[in-house]
């Protein structure tokens, strides 16, 4: 592998050691790349800073050694209020069933849940979002989203009915009150993570990850109260199956679905350096297509088809399509992102070209990552390309003006901790020589 090691070179995978071949486009002097950028194009120009150069020594410590203490006390205060919580509801819920019915409830909401948690992984993957951050998305959808809905839902469907006198109850329930509440309710657990988390939440990949996550959580327990359901009502083995069927395994990321829009919102806002008149907008403004998605999802079948099959194949499954299509190519301007900040630094010294198309391409990271185990570098290869990711994150905060954070201070301190990886990397090929 071709890595910039003060003139070292230790051969790698097949690929590196070579100049990577140019891409076409026009370059500015920041380096990027115009032309089909991505959502993060239009935040690169309002605060233009060259990188920081590579000087022959470094004094700054790595960025290990900087961690907010208050931040690490006001994550685990969150991750344990929100469990005390999904605790309590839980526990309700047991109440409410009895044990038996309790435990076989959650071993099939496990299902639809290792399903929703299996895609919101793909999503993340490439940047992956720290494990405590959706550790309390995930409870704060199983538990308080939940306890907000009941608390709220009764009062919502009264004052609608009031105000929609000629609705039926039917209309008035799933269509109306259910999306309003519950997607307000997971929403807030969002909103608690954008301003807690501000320095992970990159873009729109970002929000659909922790608003993904807050959505599958909620669903779980949504799913054992209708599974549930089913098996309080007598004869209940067929219709306890046509309710696993038709919500654990037809439609498990619904409820992902609608959030991830609000999240898309919200990550959006923030990439573009929002202050807290931009956050809020774009929370009002993402609850939109939430909550008519979630209308549009729950009346389906009361308003505008009489077979739920035929709702299920014209209207759900090309939205599903549309919003993997999407994903996909949101994951495609990630990509983009990291290779057009990272070559930023490539022209300051810190990486070469080689390490660039490394740490830009999912092939190059595969072979980086086969070639470091072959040499019993795996964990530092793996913590190299983190931290490239974070760098170049970092840089785009930097680049889009964004104030919520000492950015210049971490991008010097990540740059440290690459050079750290890098050696320890090149330390540990060279004793297998």
């Amino acid at each position: 592998m071709a890595m910039n090691n003060q003139g070292t070179n230790i051969g790698g995978p097949q690929g590196y050691g070579r100049p990577a071949a140019p891409r076409p486009g026009r370059q500015d002097p920041q380096g990027d790349v115009h032309g089909g950028q991505g959502w993060w194009s239009d935040t690169t120009v309002r605060q233009p800073r060259s990188a920081p150069t590579r000087g022959p020594a470094d004094p700054l410590q790595p960025v290990w050694d900087r961690a907010p203490r208050r931040g690490r006390v006001l994550d685990v205060l969150l991750v344990l209020v929100a469990a005390l919580v999904v605790g309590a509801v839980l526990l309700v819920l047991s109440l409410s069933l009895g044990p038996s019915a309790f435990v076989l409830c959650g071993i099939l909401a496990l299902v639809p849940l290792g399903i929703c948690l299996l895609g919101l992984r793909w999503i993340d993957r490439w940047d992956p979002e720290p494990r405590g951050a959706l550790l309390f998305a995930f409870l704060w959808g199983a538990g308080a989203s939940v306890a907000v809905t009941l608390l709220l839902g009764t009062y919502v469907v009264e004052l609608l009915g009031d105000a929609l006198t000629t609705a039926s109850a039917d209309v008035i329930g799933p269509v109306l009150q259910a999306p309003l509440v519950e997607e307000f309710a997971k929403g807030l657990g969002v909103l608690i993570l954008v301003y807690t988390r501000r320095s992970h939440f990159d873009g729109p990949v970002d929000g659909i990850v922790y608003a993904g996550t807050v959505a599958a959580g909620f669903a779980f327990t949504e799913n054992i109260l209708y599974f549930g359901s089913a098996v309080m009502d007598p004869g209940t083995t067929g219709g306890l199956v046509g309710v696993f069927v038709l919500r654990g395994l037809f439609s498990p990321f619904a409820h992902v679905m609608f959030t991830a829009a609000l999240g898309f919102f919200l990550g959006y806002a923030l990439a573009r350096g929002g202050g807290n008149a931009r956050i809020l907008g774009a929370f009002v403004l993402g609850l939109l297509p939430a909550i008519a998605g979630h209308m549009l999802w729950n009346g389906g079948t009361i308003l505008l088809f009489d077979n739920f099959f035929r709702f299920y194949f014209v209207v759900q499954v090309p939205l599903f399509v549309a919003a993997v299509i999407a994903v996909v190519l949101l994951r495609r301007a990630e990509r983009r992102l990291t290779e057009a900040r990272l070559g930023d630094y490539a022209r300051a010294g810190w990486f070469t070209s080689e390490e660039v198309q490394m740490l830009a391409t999912r092939p190059g990271r595969s072979r980086a990552l086969a070639w470091a185990r072959s040499v019993g570098a795996g964990e530092d290869m793996r913590a190299f390309i983190r931290t490239g990711s974070r760098i170049a994150y970092t840089r785009q905060r930097i680049l889009g003006g964004r104030r919520d954070g000492d950015y210049v201070a971490e991008e010097r301190a990540l740059l440290v901790e690459a050079s750290h990886r890098r050696a320890r990397i090149f330390q540990l090929a060279s004793a297998v020589r």
